[in-house]
């Protein structure tokens, strides 16, 4: 049975070609739409924006950053938010620290398979919108159960391992 260019391959192979393949169409995407943006700065609508294009340039800067790696889960919108953030001239190491881990998820999910999984759901969610929203929620609650206790695990392993207290906590026996 043929299934196209997955086929027999290593996982990394198809992990790292997919990786490269939105690693390459990202960065395409930031850079004409840094063209874009000079294009804007010197032409009379940039003039008359003024003050605005630059406030608006700064908000993206200092807020986008979460907003481009969360674009990688999104369907339609990843290009506009990359030529966005290209055209609103963000900061280029500040959108590729952002870019990286997006790009490694997008590889993930393409590479594990991930459209059959939101091809499951999304055939559910037309079958029964009630039940694809509590899997959706079942999922939610999952992945923040799992941080919760992530973070309860680093708490315990940054304790003391002698078993006394840290100084800015009050004992049970001051308590009394």
């Amino acid at each position: 049975m043929e299934y196209g260019f997955l086929d027999g391959r290593p996982f990394w192979i198809v992990y790292a070609a997919l990786f490269a393949i939105v690693f390459a169409r990202t960065q395409a995407t930031y850079w004409i739409g840094r063209g874009l943006g000079i294009g804007l700065h010197r032409s009379p609508a940039g003039r008359r924006l003024g003050d605005r294009l630059e406030r608006a340039e700064s908000l993206i800067n200092r807020f986008g950053p979460p907003v481009v790696t969360l674009s990688y889960a999104t369907v339609g919108f990843q290009t506009a938010i990359h030529l966005a953030a290209g055209a609103m001239r963000m900061s280029f190491v500040r959108y590729l620290v952002a870019m990286l881990p997006g790009c490694a998820g997008w590889a993930a999910v393409y590479s594990l398979g991930g459209l059959a999984v939101l091809a499951v759901w999304w055939d559910l969610f037309l079958r029964s919108p009630a039940l694809a929203a509590a899997a959706g929620v079942l999922l939610i609650a999952a992945a923040v159960a799992a941080v919760l206790l992530a973070r309860r695990r680093r708490a315990r392993s940054a304790a003391p391992a002698d078993g006394t207290e840290p100084a800015d906590t009050p004992s049970a026996s001051s308590a009394a």
